[in-house]
């Protein structure tokens, strides 16, 4: 599995305090498909399929794609 950081989601330009917000929501979400490890206050890390789902965004080799976005 894939995990993804606040310091992963820094790298590729979210600023400090969304990129912990991005967090906390991918551990809320994966808490509401029945993972209860994620229930840690000191879990620092999310899967990138968590990540994924909320941004609407996949990840290729450090960099974000939109997914939802279209071609012009």
């Amino acid at each position: 599995m894939i995990t993804v950081t606040k310091k992963d989601l820094i790298a590729l330009g979210y600023g400090t305090s969304f990129a912990a917000d991005i967090i906390r929501e991918a551990k809320k979400l994966m808490i509401s498909k029945g993972h209860t490890y994620y229930q840690s206050r000191k879990l620092d890390r999310v899967p990138r399929e968590a990540v994924e789902e909320l941004l609407g965004i996949r990840f290729q080799d450090g960099q974000a794609e939109c997914t939802s976005c279209t071609s012009m």
